[in-house]
């Protein structure tokens, strides 16, 4: 990952000014230790800070298209450049990079041409000969990028909130899929998926289609020029990624340079679920595989920290967000750059242990598409930014834009968990792994249970947690809480802690309201809560609060066999 900021329009634009943003962008330099630059046109200003992942050698930013009159800086990877580059041939290339192919995508297509990128992205783009930009956000948010506005009128964007949050008096959050156009005057939607306005698809499953789709998400997420990775917690997400990454990393590009044997990473308290089920997955792909281990006191250390690179105070992302933090500064200390990673599969096949409450298809995939909507909100930011705090990148592979087409048109009667048929969930995905001839995974982590990561490094993790909250935030504190912060009330001692951390380096309004609220269980929406009557007397982001489903649900569920795999939805 890379950072970015531009400034549009100041009043003010003498060299006073050009050092103020050379200060503001060094903020974002923990996501792009490798090289600054700056490029100044009048009154606006584009900064970058570089994480050199493709073309380390040229690819330094801000890029240009042939005269220098069209300049970008990006913060992303495009996974198609090589094939755009096919359709610019009348084009001059200075670089390797795979996001210069974005100028001379502007010049040939206008601003229409976003929709042609796959990957994930993050870019402002200025016209010189007349001034406009555009900035852009790719479909899901897996790059962060913020926007604010000036008192003097000017225009800002930032990779992170730290960069623009004391020279603007308001800032948002960009919104996923969309582009800002100059010219326009505001923000459009460029991103418009079928799943998008939630109607129910009737696609029957296949799942050697769904197999094939997944398979080109990761293969093609093998572009690198550095060492890189797999983040492997052992649940069936990672090590589906792990297993494909594994199978196909002979004949990649990455393999030349660093090697065939993949590197593994797994971090938790000792005795935790996901070592265990990590050591099993690695052992069985033949991964060289590194198992890091932290504390709970360690882990509260470290959340002062943690909050102020992700930027948010949701108690769920906190939670997770701080052993994924840890683990990045290890992976960093072993010289890799980039790691895969599992996010988004649960969103997409309903995986959160809630979706046993499901009432019908229709709610199910309803519930699947709020997920993914705003997983730019929870899991995209928690693992872009807890990853970019040590220059390390994450990339997404179930999130490719192929494969979330794929998997969203299938009819959602197939996603329903039917533990009489021996439907756990995510029983598609699972079921399109199954090869007898030739397996992917073993069978007890093809079908091992789901865990969120913050219960899986080790259930006394987010009991911790919660103790040192209970030691730091007294019951007056709480029961204060909305005369404090009458704008998205903290409703534990938990998430009061941190909403204080929280305001200390974000003392803005419009910094709280970057922030998602609202009731949720076991990482549900707050309309999902209404599936169970129980939920909205006491609902707890933590999984376990799925009670009567965490572990107790498979109690009488055998692996499916030959027999019920035939059966219809």
């Amino acid at each position: 990952m890379c950072g970015i900021l531009a400034v549009f329009g100041c009043v003010d634009y003498s060299q006073a000014k050009r050092s103020r943003i050379i200060e503001l962008s060094r903020r974002l330099r923990h996501r792009g230790p490798d090289w600054s630059g700056i490029h100044c046109h009048e009154d606006c200003y584009l900064a970058h800070q570089r994480l050199a992942i493709v073309d380390p050698t040229s690819g330094d930013q801000p890029l240009y298209n042939e005269d220098k009159t069209v300049v970008v800086t990006v913060n992303g990877e495009l996974y198609n450049h090589k094939q755009l580059r096919e359709k610019l041939k009348s084009h001059e290339f200075r670089t390797g990079s795979d996001c210069e192919i974005i100028p001379h995508l502007y010049e040939e297509y206008g601003e229409e041409f976003v929709d042609m990128l796959d990957g994930m992205f993050s870019f402002v783009l200025l016209d010189t000969r007349d001034k406009s930009f555009i900035a852009a956000r790719d479909g899901i948010g897996i790059t962060p990028l913020y926007m604010g506005w000036g008192l003097d009128g000017s225009v800002w964007f930032a990779s992170e909130m730290k960069a623009l949050s004391d020279d603007c008096e308001r800032f948002i959050s960009f919104p996923p899929g969309h582009i800002y156009s100059s010219k326009h005057g505001g923000l459009r939607r460029w991103y418009n998926p079928p799943w998008y306005l939630e109607q129910i698809p009737s696609s029957p499953y296949d799942p050697l289609v769904l197999r094939e789709a997944f398979e080109k998400a990761v293969i093609k997420r093998l572009m690198t020029d550095v060492p890189f990775g797999v983040l492997l917690s052992g649940g069936l997400d990672s090590s589906l990624v792990a297993a494909v990454a594994s199978r196909h990393l002979a004949e990649s590009e990455g393999a030349y340079q660093w090697g065939s044997q993949l590197h593994t990473f797994c971090i938790g308290l000792k005795g935790s679920p996901d070592l265990k089920a990590a050591r099993k997955v690695a052992d069985y792909l033949r991964t060289r595989h590194h198992e890091f281990h932290f504390t709970v006191q360690e882990g509260i250390d470290a959340l002062e920290e943690v909050i102020y690179h992700i930027e948010t105070f949701d108690v769920t992302t906190i939670r997770a967000s701080t052993p994924m933090f840890l683990m990045s500064r290890k992976i960093k200390s072993l010289g890799v750059k980039m790691v895969l990673s599992g996010e988004g599969s649960d969103e997409i096949f309903g995986g959160y242990l809630y979706f046993h409450k499901a009432p019908n298809k229709e709610e199910f995939h309803q519930e699947t598409c709020r997920k993914i909507k705003a997983l730019h909100l929870y899991d995209c930011l928690r693992a872009n930014k807890a990853t970019s705090a040590w220059g390390v990148e994450a990339r997404v592979p179930f999130l490719d834009k192929e494969f979330v087409n794929v998997a969203m048109s299938i009819d959602p009667e197939w996603k329903m968990i039917k533990r009489d048929l021996g439907r756990i969930e995510k029983w598609v995905l699972r079921n399109a792994f199954d090869d007898v001839q030739k397996p992917y995974l073993p069978k007890n982590i093809l079908y091992r249970q789901k865990e969120q990561f913050s219960d899986g490094v080790g259930y006394s993790w987010i009991d911790g947690l919660k103790d040192h909250a209970n030691q730091h935030v007294t019951d007056a504190m709480l029961m204060h809480a909305s005369f404090i912060y009458p704008e998205n009330t903290p409703t534990t001692k938990e998430a009061y802690y941190y909403r204080t951390i929280f305001e200390k380096f974000f003392p803005k309004s419009a910094a709280r309201q970057t922030v998602p609220g609202g009731p949720s269980v076991a990482c549900s929406t707050a309309k999902a809560v209404e599936w169970d009557a129980a939920w909205l007397k006491n609902p707890d982001p933590s999984g376990r609060a799925a009670l009567g489903v965490h572990d107790a649900a498979y109690e009488e569920v055998e692996v499916p066999t030959a027999a019920n795999l035939t059966n219809g939805p």
